[in-house]
C-alpha cells in the first residue's frame, strides 16, 4: 500500500512538473511566437514605397536629373531577366517558394554545421529575411534587432506575395561599387538594363552580394569567375539550366563596363542647392524626395548654365588649382538661372557659390556709394586721391589704405571716376565722412546677410560674403532698390499632378529708386575710357567684348578675384581664388574672373536689348566733364551722367576747374556738414 501511495504521489508530482514545464515552454516560446504572428497580421501590409525619386526640371520643363543616389533605381519584376531571378534564387534561397519566410530545414542544417566547426560557417537567412533587413534594420548584432528581423519577416510573408518580396529583394540588395539593386548593378558592371542580362552576366551578378568586396569582377576577376561557377552549378542542381548551358555561360567572354567613367550630371551644384531648399525651406522629407514621385520645377536656364560651364572650362587652365564660383540671377523674379560651385563636381562637390565666403574687395563699393548718394554725395562730388593715413575710433587707431599699384591722382577726382578707377582713398574718405554704419545699413538692406563691422577697411570689402549674397545685393540695385530673394524652385507637384508648392515672387522696396538707378549708371563707367585718369578704368580689359550696357564692379584682394554686374534682365557674380586662400600671384590669374564674367554675360544676354536701363521719375541726365564734375560745353569733353533731380551741377566748366559748389550762393542754409568736410579735405 505504501508503495502504491508513493508511486501515485510520484506520478502526480511528475504530472505537475510536466504541466508546469509545458506552461513554461508555452509562455517562453509558443506564446511569443503567437503574439508576433498576431501582431504581424494586425499590423497589415507595410508601407513599402518603391523608390520614385523626385525629378527635377529646368525652366523649359525639360528634366535635368533626379534627387537620388545615381546607383539606385527600382524596376518591376517583369523588367528583370529570367536568368537573373533564377540565379539569385538558386544561390540565395532555393526553397524560397516553399517556406513562410523561415527555412527550418536550412536553419537546422546551418546549426549542425556551425556546431561541428564550433564557429559560424553557414548562414540561414532567407530572401525574405534579407529583404526585411535591407528595408528596416541596421547591422547591429543585438537581440532586439534579431527580434525585429523576425517580426518584419513575418509581416512581409503575411501581407505580400512571393513575387513582391522577390522584386523588393532584387531592388535593394547591394552589389558593390555603390550599386543597390539589380538595375544599378546591370548598368554598373555591364552598362545595360536588368532585362537585358544574359545567363553569363546574371550568374556573375548573383554571386556578388555574398561578398561584394571579394566577388566583384572589378576587384578580383578570378574570384568573381570562381563564384560564378558556384552559381551556375547551383542552377544546374535546381533544374534551371543544363550542364551544357552552364559550361557555355562560364566560358562566354564578359564585356565589363568602364566603372571609372561616370555620367556627368546636369548642373550638379544647382541640383544640390535645390535639394537643400526642398528639405530646409520647403520642409519636404528625405523620404518624400526619394520615393514620393515628386516633380520639382526649377529656375535653371539650360542655355545660361551651359554658357557658365563653358566659360569656366575655357578660361582656367586644366592643371591649375584655382577654383571658381558663378551664380546668375534674374533680378525681376529672383530666379537662379545658372550656378557653378566649382570646377569639377566629381572631385569636389563643395558649393563655393553658396557655402564659401570670401572678401569681395572693391566689388563691395557699390553699396558704399549708394549710401553716399543718400548722404549728400553726387556722381560729381570731388575728393582728393593721394596717400592718406586715416584716424578713427576717437583718434586711437589709424588706417592707411593703398591704391592698386601705388597710383594716385594726387588731386581731386569725382565720385563717378573714383568708382570707375576703383580708388581706395576716395572710398575710405567717403566711408568715414558719412559714418561707417551707413554702409552696413545699405548692404544689409540690399541683401548682404554675413556679419559686417564698422571698420574703415569695410569700404574696401574686407569682410567675407558669399557669391549668392553678392548676386542678391546686385539684384536689388538692378531692380532700382527693390529686393527679391533668390529662388531655385518654382513649383512642386506629387505623382498625380497635385500642386504641393508654388513660387510667388515678392519684391520689397528697400532702397531709394532714384539713388539706386544713379548708382547703376555710375557702375557702367568701369567700361568707359572717357573716365580714364591716373590709371585705366577697371573694366577696360573686357570692355571690347561687351555689346550690352552693363553696370558692374571688379573686386580683388591678394587671395580673391571678383567680377559682378547686372542689367535689368540678368545679374552675374563670379569669384576666382584658391580654396585655402593662397595668393593669386600672376596677372593672368587675376584676370580670370573678368574673362569668365564677360563671356558669360554676353552669352546670357544674347537677344536682349543693348541697353534696357530705364530711368525712373526724379532723375535727370546731363553732360558732365568727367574731370571737373561741371556741366560740359563746347570747351570741355562731356559724358552723359545721371543725377537725382536737384543735385545735378549747375555751373559750366568752360575751362574753369572750380567746383560747382563755388558757383552756388553762400549762406548758412546752404553750407551743410559735408560741404565743410569737403572743404577741409580739399
Amino acid at each position: 500500500m505504501r508503495t502504491d501511495r508513493y508511486s501515485r504521489k510520484r506520478r502526480q508530482k511528475f504530472q505537475k512538473r510536466a504541466v508546469r514545464s509545458g506552461v513554461l515552454f508555452l509562455c517562453t516560446f509558443i506564446l511569443p511566437i503567437f503574439v508576433l504572428l498576431l501582431a504581424a497580421k494586425l499590423a497589415g501590409p507595410m508601407d513599402i514605397r518603391a523608390p520614385r525619386p523626385a525629378t527635377l526640371y529646368d525652366k523649359t520643363n525639360k528634366p535635368i536629373g533626379k534627387l537620388q543616389d545615381e546607383r539606385r533605381e527600382w524596376v518591376s519584376i517583369e523588367q528583370i531577366a529570367p536568368y537573373a531571378k533564377q540565379a539569385t534564387l538558386a544561390i540565395e534561397d532555393r526553397r524560397f517558394f516553399y517556406h513562410d519566410g523561415f527555412d527550418l530545414r536550412r536553419i537546422a542544417k546551418a546549426a549542425i554545421t556551425d556546431l561541428r566547426h564550433l564557429s559560424k560557417e553557414q548562414g540561414a537567412s532567407t530572401i525574405t529575411m534579407q529583404y526585411a533587413k535591407n528595408l528596416f534594420l541596421s547591422n547591429d548584432k543585438t537581440w532586439i534587432r534579431k527580434a525585429s528581423e523576425v517580426f518584419y519577416t513575418m509581416r512581409l510573408e503575411m501581407n505580400a506575395s512571393k513575387k513582391e518580396i522577390l522584386e523588393g529583394y532584387l531592388n535593394t540588395i547591394y552589389y558593390g561599387h555603390g550599386a543597390y539593386g539589380i538595375e544599378a548593378a546591370a548598368k554598373t558592371y555591364f552598362n545595360k538594363k536588368a532585362e537585358q542580362l544574359t545567363l553569363a552576366e546574371s550568374s556573375l551578378l548573383a554571386g556578388i552580394p555574398n561578398g561584394p568586396s571579394l566577388f566583384s569582377p572589378f576587384a578580383d576577376y578570378d574570384q568573381a569567375k570562381g563564384r560564378q561557377r558556384v552559381v551556375l552549378n547551383t542552377m544546374v542542381d535546381n533544374g534551371y539550366i543544363t550542364k551544357k548551358q552552364a559550361e557555355i555561360a562560364y566560358r562566354m567572354p564578359l564585356h565589363l563596363a568602364d566603372h571609372q567613367k561616370k555620367k556627368k550630371r546636369t548642373a550638379p551644384y544647382f541640383q544640390d542647392a535645390v535639394k537643400k531648399v526642398l528639405t530646409r525651406q520647403l520642409h519636404f522629407s528625405e523620404s518624400d524626395l526619394a520615393a514620393g514621385g515628386l516633380k520639382v520645377y526649377t529656375t535653371l536656364d539650360p542655355k545660361a548654365q551651359a554658357a557658365a560651364e563653358y566659360r569656366v572650362r575655357q578660361t582656367i587652365p586644366e592643371r591649375s588649382k584655382l577654383q571658381t564660383a558663378l551664380i546668375a540671377v534674374d533680378p525681376a523674379t529672383g530666379g537662379v538661372r545658372a550656378m557653378v560651385g566649382g570646377r569639377d563636381y566629381d572631385r569636389s562637390p563643395y558649393n563655393r557659390a553658396v557655402s564659401a565666403k570670401r572678401a569681395p574687395g572693391s566689388a563691395f563699393k557699390p553699396f558704399l556709394y549708394y549710401a553716399a548718394l543718400r548722404n549728400g554725395f553726387t556722381p560729381a562730388t570731388r575728393l582728393k586721391s593721394r596717400p592718406t593715413a586715416f584716424t578713427f575710433d576717437d583718434g586711437r587707431s589709424t588706417y592707411t589704405p593703398n591704391n592698386f599699384g601705388g597710383y594716385y591722382a594726387d588731386g581731386p577726382i569725382t565720385m563717378a571716376q573714383a568708382l570707375a578707377l576703383s580708388d581706395n582713398i576716395f572710398a575710405v574718405k567717403t566711408h568715414l565722412s558719412i559714418g561707417m554704419g551707413e554702409l552696413i545699413e545699405a548692404a544689409k538692406k540690399a541683401g548682404i546677410t554675413s556679419p559686417l563691422v564698422e571698420i574703415p577697411s569695410l569700404a574696401l570689402g574686407s569682410k567675407p560674403v558669399s557669391a549668392l549674397e553678392m548676386a542678391e545685393g546686385y539684384a536689388t540695385l538692378a531692380n532700382k532698390g527693390a529686393r527679391i530673394q533668390p529662388a531655385f524652385v518654382t513649383k512642386v507637384t506629387d505623382g498625380n499632378g497635385r500642386v504641393l508648392y508654388e513660387w510667388k515672387p515678392k519684391k520689397k522696396q528697400v532702397l531709394n529708386q532714384q539713388a539706386a538707378f544713379v548708382l547703376s549708371q555710375m557702375m557702367t563707367g568701369i567700361f568707359d575710357k572717357r573716365l580714364n585718369g591716373y590709371t585705366k578704368v577697371t573694366g577696360s580689359t573686357v570692355a571690347g567684348r561687351l555689346t550690352h550696357t552693363i553696370a558692374a564692379k571688379t573686386g580683388s584682394t591678394s587671395t580673391d578675384s571678383w567680377m559682378a554686374g547686372f542689367t535689368p534682365e540678368m545679374v552675374g557674380a563670379v569669384w576666382v581664388g584658391y580654396d585655402r586662400g593662397e595668393t593669386i600671384s600672376t596677372y593672368p590669374e587675376a584676370g580670370y574672373a573678368k574673362t569668365i564674367w564677360a563671356g558669360f554675360m554676353e552669352s546670357a544676354l544674347a537677344g536682349t536689348p543693348r541697353n534696357s536701363f530705364k530711368p525712373p521719375k526724379g532723375v535727370v541726365k546731363v553732360r558732365v566733364d568727367p574731370k571737373t564734375g561741371l556741366l560740359a560745353d563746347g570747351q570741355c569733353p562731356g559724358r552723359p551722367t545721371y543725377f537725382v533731380k536737384g543735385t545735378e551741377p549747375t555751373a559750366y566748366c568752360s575751362g574753369n576747374t572750380k567746383h560747382p559748389d563755388s558757383e552756388k550762393k553762400k549762406g548758412p542754409e546752404k553750407r551743410r556738414w559735408f560741404d565743410r568736410l569737403f572743404h577741409w579735405w580739399h
